[in-house]
């Protein structure tokens, strides 16, 4: 798929979520819409880099979802216009872009905690540890701006901002509060590892809240339990706003379209 001269981030990858209502009497006089869409997928990931998760949504607020996401922009832009074609009728979207979390603990925080909580000393224990520690950042900050996706069979995607209003301002707060109550808030994601595949993606001045969140895992009920949970948590109990949530299950893109009623 071409879309034109390339539009890529100076860092992190787009992400567009794409939420459409099946158009019953458009589909029934079209034959050729699912592979057409089928053929639009194909091509929009034929280079590697750009991925696409499609799935069928529980509930009437849609039919069919589209994650797509990949370092071109343009290109992203060109699949959704691909889409248009189809007897689709878009009932929302979202746009947002890979980041990492100004909030990770730096190795200067790391060295202090192996001091304060672990005892380490030796200074070539405090180097080994460090280099390790340097070892998994790395991976998890490659996993936040270039993510890709494992095969999971259900997804909930929700957009939410953090509230700026009266004694629950969180922009008021010290870059230091900020980070403490951050890294509480990452201790219950971390608590979910191995069962959720969380990604939390930035849209501050790209759409209309501020983060979106999308939730991957085997087990619908890991989605409730750990969205649940973060509701206790101070970052999420005092100062998180949250739009609306998608939940559906995932599936190849030919039996995604079946099961919305288009059938290649």
């Amino acid at each position: 798929m071409d879309g034109g001269e390339r539009v890529e981030a100076s860092s992190g990858w787009g992400v567009l979520h794409l939420f459409y209502a099946v158009d019953r009497p458009a589909a029934e006089a079209d034959p050729g819409a699912a592979e057409r869409v089928l053929d639009a997928v194909t091509a929009f990931t034929a280079d590697g880099e750009h991925q696409v998760v499609m799935f069928s949504v529980l509930g009437h607020k849609a039919d069919l979802g589209v994650m797509a996401l990949g370092p071109d922009l343009a290109r992203l832009q060109a699949l959704q216009q691909a889409l248009a074609v189809a007897p689709l009728r878009p009932t929302w979207s979202y746009v947002s872009l890979t980041e990492a979390s100004e909030y990770t603990t730096t190795e200067g925080d790391e060295r202090a905690r192996l001091a304060a909580e672990e005892g380490v000393a030796d200074p070539a224990e405090v180097d080994a540890r460090l280099d390790a520690w340097s070892e998994r950042m790395t991976h998890y900050r490659e996993n936040r701006l270039h993510p890709r996706l494992p095969a999971k069979r259900t997804i909930c995607f929700y957009p939410m901002s953090k509230r700026r209003a009266g004694d629950d301002n969180w922009y008021a707060l010290s870059f230091a509060d900020r980070k403490h109550l951050m890294a509480g808030h990452a201790r219950v994601g971390r608590g979910y590892a191995g069962r959720v595949v969380q990604l939390i993606t930035g849209s501050t001045g790209i759409d209309d809240w501020e983060w979106g969140v999308t939730l991957l895992a085997d087990d619908p009920a890991a989605l409730k339990e750990i969205v649940y949970e973060m509701r206790f948590d101070e970052v999420s109990a005092r100062y998180a706003e949250f739009g609306p949530f998608v939940t559906g299950l995932v599936h190849r893109p030919a039996e995604a379209l079946r099961r919305v009623g288009l059938t290649a």
